[in-house]
This record gives structure tokens, sequence and C-alpha cells, in this order.
């Protein structure tokens, strides 16, 4: 089992409550524009931030990620609204880098989006288009603290 990373560093956005629906402007059928996401309370140590979107109720054996964001300078407290090309960007499992919002099947139901962010030890010197796979494997080993926040939206 692995250790936890609990601490302060918090992830919100103007855009969505915790827990609240995601606007429809953040969806695939909407403009498809990432949220503003700001972040506080990174932990002393921080050399890296990352941030990793993903639905774990997409009827797949792992769900399905929707964002890869990673690189980011530890002093950031803003993200702006469609603001992912200041940093690199992996491969979403829509089959390209950058932000894919919500776009569950039609009729299944309420998904679960969460924007998780880790704060990082060390700088990952990681090329842009990674999966979530090699970003976790990566950053296995340097996360200082975690937390998440979580929208919905369903079709």
């Amino acid at each position: 089992m692995g250790k936890f990373h609990l601490g302060s560093i918090s992830i919100t956005s103007p855009a969505f409550e915790h827990g609240g629906v995601i606007p429809a402007e953040h969806a695939m059928e909407g403009e498809n524009v990432s949220p503003e996401l700001r972040i506080a309370n990174v932990p002393a140590g921080t050399r890296e931030l990352a941030i990793i979107c993903h639905d774990p109720d997409a009827p797949l054996t792992d769900g399905f990620t929707h964002w890869l964001l990673y690189g980011i300078p530890a002093d950031t407290v803003v993200i702006e609204k469609g603001g992912g090309g200041a940093f690199k960007q992996g491969g979403a499992d829509f089959g390209q880098e950058g932000y894919g919002g919500p776009a569950p099947p039609p009729g299944h139901g309420r998904h679960h989006y969460f924007f998780h962010i880790y704060a990082l030890d060390a700088q990952l010197q990681a090329e842009p288009g990674l999966s979530r796979a090699e970003l976790l494997s990566l950053m296995d080993e340097h996360i200082i603290e975690q937390n998440r926040l979580v929208g919905t939206f369903e079709r």
C-alpha cells in the first residue's frame, strides 16, 4: 500500500463548487475550454505542480483521462480559463494533447470529474505528451501532497 499524501494544498475553481455541476462551456459539446483553477497552500519544498483531470465513471477499465498538465511552477496560484498551453500537457484519452471537456455517454448518468493537484519535490524534466500512466509513474516517489476538486456533468 502506498503512503497518503495529505496536507493543506488546495485546488478550486470560480466556475463550479466542489461537488457542483461543471458549466457547459467547459464540456466537449460547449466551448471545450478548461476552467480557471486556483491553487493555494502549496507546501514548502514544492518544486513543481501537476494536475490530472480524470473521470472514473467512464465505462472503461480505468476510466477516462481528460487533461494532464505538468511542469507547473510551484509559485503558480491561478491557471487561467483555457490557459493550459502555458505548461506541458499530456495526451488525454481523446487522442490529443491538451484539455478535453466532459463528454459522458448520453443517458449514462452523472459523471464525476476529479481535478487532482500534486505538489512534487522535484522537477520532472518530462516531455509533453505523456500518458496518465507515464506521468503517475514519474511522479510517484516525488509527491509531497495532493488534493482534488470534483465537478459533475451528465448528458
